[in-house]
């Protein structure tokens, strides 16, 4: 029988007067590579980062790796926000370290491996950076570390389309051997569709459809197909 890894129980959070979770309810299950899909304000971020303690919910129980997500779980959270903050002089290199220090499960060996697959000079400073090479550099710093969780927030954010596809490439063979539970939210579906064997599709807060990939696929095509059915035409019948 198939474990969750993640609980979600009626979780609410309001941002004064814009809901950005409305009584969601999810389970996502242990092992699989599941991708978070909806529009922009739908309320992925805010989900992701409420499982890594970052917000609490107004009202609502959370459970990651059988507890409440805080500081007890996120030595088994590897999590790459929207957005990273980095120092101008900072190399790729001084990160690796960094993380090798700091992060708990990080293998550098892996890093390195990822760094070369993704043409990322580890010498490069974070100050020359173009918004592309910044999210390989966070991808990498993520998926190096051995934790069995990993949450990505829009991680192919400034990639381009032909990198992209062959980053894509890399992960599924990298992560169908690790064996590890991933969330990847999205709204660039086409180019990264295969990596999802579990999908969710949230709308105002709220999961409207989850299952098994290979389920939707097969009554809809694509999940970009579905993507578009369900944003565009309206919604899907669970």
């Amino acid at each position: 029988m198939t474990q969750n890894i993640i609980t979600c129980e009626q979780v609410s959070k309001r941002y004064g007067r814009k809901t950005a979770l409305d009584q969601l309810s999810l389970s996502i299950p242990e092992g699989s590579i599941t991708g978070i899909l909806g529009p922009n304000g739908c309320g992925k971020s805010t989900l992701f980062r409420s499982l890594v303690g970052l917000v609490q919910p107004d009202a609502g129980r959370i459970e990651v790796l059988g507890q409440q997500p805080g500081w007890r779980t996120n030595a088994g959270v590897a999590y790459l926000p929207d957005r990273a903050h980095w120092y101008p002089n900072d190399t790729v290199k001084h990160a690796l370290d960094w993380g090798q220090t700091f992060l708990p499960g990080f293998d550098y060996e892996r890093a390195e491996q990822m760094a070369e697959y993704m043409d990322v000079d580890t010498d490069m400073r974070v100050s020359g950076m173009s918004r592309g090479q910044e999210a390989r550099v966070m991808l990498i710093m993520c998926i190096a570390r051995t934790a069995p969780l990993i949450i990505l927030d829009e991680p192919f954010a400034g990639i381009d389309v032909m990198s992209r596809e062959s980053i894509v490439s890399g992960l599924i063979d990298l992560l169908e051997e690790s064996h590890q539970t991933v969330l990847i939210s999205t709204h660039d579906i086409q180019e990264v569709e295969a990596l999802f064997d579990y999908t969710v599709m949230m709308n105002a807060g709220q999961a409207i459809w989850a299952g098994d990939s290979e389920q939707l696929r097969a009554e809809y095509g694509s999940l970009h197909q579905v993507f578009k059915t369900m944003y565009t035409k309206g919604r899907i019948k669970s």
